[in-house]
């Protein structure tokens, strides 16, 4: 095991241990996590097993259950990338997927999309995994009573509502009134004693409201208990001018000690808390990406793959000689602005994806 897989293995259960500490005022959800935490042990074991057959197993997987979604968001990274043909993994593939995963000691998953609450097959999944916590970015527009009974029952299911800012902000980009209902939601959800995160995508526009205290203060007390920060990646066309300035990186990492210490949440940061273990996460150093095709990809924010999960099993997928290209670059693990170096350096990236194919297939 390499010594950032270790550190990562470690910092993860750091995190839970913090997780149960923040949810304390809740029981249910601090067994949960608590439960969580013994997973986390268990499968780095089974990891490290697994490991000696010549597989990586990531710790997380970030699984994109379908393009599907009921906003048409301005820079939406999804949008921009995924407009293919071909259908999306079937509901028994998406059962499958899990199960295997499960097995192979993946510690937990960040469901992303679309909209992953358009799969609704996806949350009769989830509940059968408890001892595995997902993560699942939604725009919180479709989170009802039903959902949120099913949150309170299954604490294993932990929704990441994503914001821009201002109520201002949210609107322009997500549609006029969305801020109003998600502040509804959000509201609801703390009088339930619903543990949920908000994620927030930093630009340059938005850097000093989102990490303005009163802003932060607001959430928290409007209940949110997690907060991810994301720096924005500039997939978009015309929105080369929303990267963050590297004055605000900078400031970016004492905010977020600051307010670690002072409020009672969680607080991460992507890709400042990468750095910690050694940089960038993906190709399977930290975490894979699984589209809503199938394609296993390196990162979101990079699409490009070798294999797809409709023709192999989650395990042979991870042997991908594309993925261990990539992370036999030291260069592509380390961050230098501009969102994913992956996208940065995707000409790269598209170089190693060719070889790795023409080895393959012989043609090498």
């Amino acid at each position: 095991m390499s010594v950032s897989r270790k550190k990562l293995n470690k910092n993860l259960s750091i995190f839970f241990r913090d997780a149960v500490r923040v949810a304390i005022g809740n029981p249910r959800q601090a067994l949960s996590f608590t439960r969580t935490l013994f997973w986390l042990a268990k499968a780095a074991r089974i990891r490290a097993r697994i490991k000696h057959e010549g597989v990586d197993v990531p710790p997380i997987i970030i699984f994109s259950i379908t393009n599907q979604c009921n906003l048409n968001c301005q820079g939406c990274y999804n949008q921009s990338f995924h407009h293919r043909d071909g259908a999306e993994l079937s509901d028994n593939h998406l059962q499958r997927i899990v199960q295997e995963a499960n097995t192979l000691g993946v510690s937990f998953f960040v469901i992303a999309g679309g909209e992953p609450f358009m799969r609704p097959v996806f949350v009769d999944i989830m509940k059968k995994y408890p001892q595995m916590i997902f993560l699942v970015f939604t725009n919180g527009l479709l989170i009802d009573e039903t959902l949120l009974e099913t949150f309170c029952r299954h604490s294993n299911i932990v929704p990441l509502i994503s914001l821009e800012g201002t109520d201002g902000d949210t609107d322009r980009r997500r549609g006029k009134g969305t801020a109003e209902h998600l502040t509804s939601v959000m509201r609801t959800m703390k009088s339930h004693n619903q543990f949920f995160g908000n994620s927030l995508t930093l630009t340059r526009q938005n850097f000093s409201t989102i990490m303005d205290e009163l802003y932060i203060r607001n959430l928290v007390e409007n209940g949110c208990k997690f907060f991810l920060f994301l720096e924005y990646t500039p997939i978009a066309e015309g929105t080369k001018d929303w990267v963050l300035t590297d004055d605000q990186r900078i400031e970016m990492i004492k905010l977020l000690n600051r307010y670690r210490s002072t409020y009672p949440a969680l607080f991460i940061g992507v890709p400042w808390d990468e750095d910690d273990v050694g940089g960038c996460l993906s190709a399977g150093r930290g975490f894979i990406h699984i589209n809503a095709a199938g394609d296993v990809e390196p990162c979101p924010f990079a699409p490009f793959s070798d294999v797809n999960l409709r023709d192999t099993s989650l395990k042979i997928a991870l042997k991908s000689s594309f993925l261990k290209a990539i992370r036999d670059v030291p260069e592509l693990a380390k961050e230098n602005g501009e969102g994913c170096i992956l996208w940065k350096e995707r000409e790269r990236v598209k170089a190693l994806l060719e070889t790795a194919s023409a080895t393959e297939s012989g043609m090498v």
